[in-house]
């Protein structure tokens, strides 16, 4: 569990790999009622089979709640980021942390022959991060008290 491995790997790990999706002309209640439903604070906008967009919690806040627009008369499309950033399964850990950082966001759609396999969010990262670490801090333990290796 290092910054070098594959988000491909990290996907594989997760507890639960779905990808939960709306299309755009669905309305913004519908989209929040999911994201409510689901625990989670981004969908992604899926047409065609193809991935259209992305949908935050941050989208819903700034495009339709301080604009005074209504949730239920408003479609996603008009509201969704698009164009989508997104990697393959074959970035790493760092690469991904390094763009959500730059773009400042919070999930990152991972597709492979355009088809959205996955969804990573900042917490997932750093949670395989801190894993990476105990094992090493463990193995270390092991190391200076004798027990390594066994």
């Amino acid at each position: 569990m290092k910054l070098s491995d594959t988000i491909g790997l990290v996907l594989k790990n997760k507890d639960q790999n779905r990808v939960i999706s709306v299309a755009p002309d669905q309305s913004v209640y519908e989209a929040i009622e999911k994201m409510a439903e689901h625990g989670i604070g981004a969908l992604l906008v899926i047409s065609n089979e193809k991935l259209a967009g992305i949908l935050s919690e941050r989208d819903y806040a700034r495009k339709v709640i301080l604009l005074g627009h209504s949730s239920k008369d408003t479609l996603v499309r008009q509201i969704m980021t698009s164009p989508v950033v997104f990697v393959s399964p074959q970035h790493t850990v760092d690469e991904c942390m390094a763009i959500m950082t730059k773009h400042r966001f919070r999930h990152l759609p991972v597709v492979e022959n355009d088809t959205v396999v996955g969804v990573v969010s900042i917490g997932d990262l750093v949670k395989w991060i801190i894993s990476g670490q105990a094992q090493t801090i463990q193995e270390l333990e092991g190391y200076i008290s004798g027990a390594y290796p066994r």
